[in-house]
């Protein structure tokens, strides 16, 4: 049984959620035909919450076969800063020792990280060989900005330990247990002379075997200040962050700060070309997979859990794309009605794929917007000649900035319940 079955006539599937958070996650799950809010203390079949929820309720729950909850118990192996590159860097050594140099390359898209302060000294050995580079120092566990800033001398960060020289947003850093330093990619790709990154949404819903799904929408966040290295001092020109760039001074709510991910992908092929935006698009593939094979023997598999990704990507001049970090809990408040009508087709497939009411077979390639990426190995795209196996004309099934028609592809994959009519 997939939920709570009531009997009305005939028989029709409600499921009983629950939902931490009041964004636009709350206005997808009341507008679910056959989903009921539960209040505090009822059974639920499926829960949304926040990761506080599973730190404090995970281990004393029972879940019955067919419930459903939003994150892994240690979903922070990857999403917390200075984790995500531990896990990296192993899953690197490994690969070098088991396969070699060139398969471990490909794990060669994380910029130059120390934990601090537990590896203070490898980082100053590596700080001072390229005196003069800059840095960028994040507390792990903050998000939406805070506590970020970027330095060049060391006696910066010997400040920065000092009560009297912090800004409040430092000051709210040192309370963290830990922090990142990283080398500043200096040499970001611009458009309009302004520096963006990318939100991918990569959905997990098994480490064991890894079954990953790379959603077609996303958007590039563009910071408000035209890029410049002589001030490292402007959060408005270096983070891209959507909770930063509301604050500047100019920020336009009308326009936001957000270009989504088809326009953004259109503009690269015409500046650049297909074969090289392709090119790209497969190397942005490669860090979705190895970012998530680092981490999927540590990951406790949980066949009630899932997981949905909010990664985040940079580019450099050479169109080369940098993992940032990956984020456990990416925000769903919209900042425009275009944002919002894109995160409710995210949501509403997110719910598709988890699949309550039993719908699936459990073999679909593609549900909605969503492209299944990995099945415990590559998937490839429906129409490939079988003769080419193993040549590179085998092509990935990711369609990453590519036409979403997932209506269409809803209408012909989900048959109705009984007694509702068709989408």
């Amino acid at each position: 049984m997939t939920a709570a079955k009531v009997r009305s006539g005939r028989e029709s599937v409600r499921v009983r959620y629950k939902c931490g958070l009041l964004n636009t996650i709350q206005d997808v799950l009341r507008r679910r035909q056959g989903w009921v809010e539960v209040k505090e203390e009822g059974e639920w079949d499926f829960n949304w919450c926040d990761v506080g929820w599973i730190r404090e309720n995970f281990d004393h729950s029972y879940m019955e076969e067919h419930v459903r909850i939003n994150h892994f118990r240690n979903h922070f192996e990857l999403t917390r800063k200075n984790l995500m590159v531990k896990n990296l860097k192993r899953y690197r050594k490994t690969l070098e020792r088991d396969v070699g140099r060139t398969e471990a390359s490909k794990c060669d898209f994380f910029p130059c990280t120390f934990a601090l302060p537990s590896e203070y000294h490898l980082f100053v050995e590596e700080f001072k060989r390229s005196p003069g580079s800059t840095w960028i120092m994040k507390p792990v566990a903050k998000s939406q900005g805070k506590g970020i800033f970027l330095f060049r001398k060391l006696k910066d960060i010997m400040d920065w330990k000092k009560d009297g020289t912090r800004s409040e947003d430092q000051k709210d850093a040192a309370q963290v247990e830990s922090y990142v330093a990283q080398r500043y990619i200096e040499n970001p790709y611009l458009i309009n002379g302004r520096k963006f990154d990318l939100r991918v949404y990569v959905l997990v819903t098994s480490y064991v075997p890894l079954k990953a799904w790379l959603y077609r929408d996303g958007f590039g966040r563009f910071s408000s200040t035209r890029f410049s290295l002589s001030s490292i001092d402007d959060k408005y020109m270096h983070l891209t962050n959507v909770a930063v760039q509301k604050t500047a001074p100019d920020y336009d709510p009308e326009k936001g700060c957000k270009w989504q991910m088809q326009p953004l992908r259109r503009y690269l092929t015409a500046k650049h070309g297909r074969e090289t935006v392709e090119s790209l698009f497969k190397e942005m593939d490669n860090i979705f997979v190895c970012s998530l094979q680092s981490v999927q023997k540590v990951i406790i598999n949980d066949k009630h859990c899932f997981e949905l990704y909010g990664y985040d990507i940079l580019l450099d001049q050479n169109l080369k794309p940098w993992l940032i970090e990956v984020n456990a809990s990416p925000s769903y408040t919209p900042s425009s009605q275009e944002d919002y009508e894109m995160k409710c087709r995210l949501l509403e497939d997110t719910l598709n794929v988890v699949d309550m009411e039993g719908r699936l077979t459990g073999k679909e390639k593609r549900v909605g917007g969503y492209d299944l990426m990995w099945n415990d190995g590559p998937v490839f795209r429906e129409d490939v000649n079988l003769e080419t196996f193993g040549s590179s004309c085998f092509t990935a099934n990711t369609h990453l900035g590519c036409v979403n028609d997932r209506e269409k592809q809803l209408r012909r994959l989900l048959k109705p319940f009984p007694g509702q009519k068709r989408m």
